[in-house]
């Protein structure tokens, strides 16, 4: 790894963190384009590829996501970006909804 490597990459503790902050930046991207930056069908559609993903997940790998992303709303100093990631688990049903 060069000098330049180490100071823009960031480093997990495993791949599944790093997967999950790609996954978040993905959702993030997503969430916040307009209609200019991204069509919203195409947007709907990338959505519900990762919720039909997160659907297949076994109990152990919701739970692992869910206290990753905990984790990375607990890190995050932008209050938009960190409501945001408290909003993954219930929006794309890791968790039951709380009623």
């Amino acid at each position: 790894m060069t000098c330049r490597e180490s100071t823009f990459m960031p480093v997990y503790s495993s791949l599944t963190h790093a997967l999950a902050e790609a996954l978040v930046g993905v959702l993030w991207f997503v969430e916040g384009s307009d209609e200019e930056q991204m069509d919203p069908d195409d947007a709907v559609k990338a959505l519900e590829g990762v919720a039909h993903l997160i659907s297949n997940l076994s109990s152990d790998q919701r739970n692992e996501l869910t206290g990753l992303l905990g984790m990375m709303a607990d890190a995050e100093s932008t209050p938009a970006r960190r409501e945001f990631l408290e909003g993954i688990p219930e929006g794309f049903g890791l968790v039951d909804a709380v009623v």
